[in-house]
């Protein structure tokens, strides 16, 4: 039996809601749920004492396992099989490569702040 996936993510920043929002209606993944994290506050707090802070990247958790920002993309990438959309296809591409997935990620968490910024919304998730 697959284990229940929960992708938790920043739903202020505009890509990172896009793309919960791609996984979710178009990826095929039956098994995942998606949790905004600033919705998620208590479940964000925990997760951060344990070391996983989602404002350096999204966090995917699978069954027991923790998965945190370019390593649950990955996870997530490299597990959708026939993307429905033309953005969604580029992005399964793009990001079910380690390497590659590394290597950008850095860039997505500067463009996540600077969007934050422009719309006057903390970085920050909680202290």
């Amino acid at each position: 039996m697959q284990e229940k996936l929960v992708f938790i993510y920043d739903g202020e920043c505009p890509f990172c809601k896009h793309f919960a929002e791609l996984i979710e209606l178009q990826s095929g993944l039956s098994s995942i749920s998606i949790l905004n994290g600033r919705e998620n506050i208590s479940l964000i707090r925990e997760l951060l004492k344990k070391g996983f802070d989602l404002n350096n990247g999204a966090i995917l958790l699978n069954g027991e396992e923790i998965l945190h920002g370019p390593i649950a993309i990955n996870f997530i990438c490299s597990r959708i099989n026939n993307p429905s959309s033309a953005l969604l296809k580029i992005l399964v591409t793009t990001f079910s490569s380690n390497k590659r997935t590394n290597l950008i990620f850095p860039f997505l968490l500067i463009a996540r702040r600077i969007s934050l910024l422009f719309k006057g919304i903390s970085i920050k998730l909680v202290s």
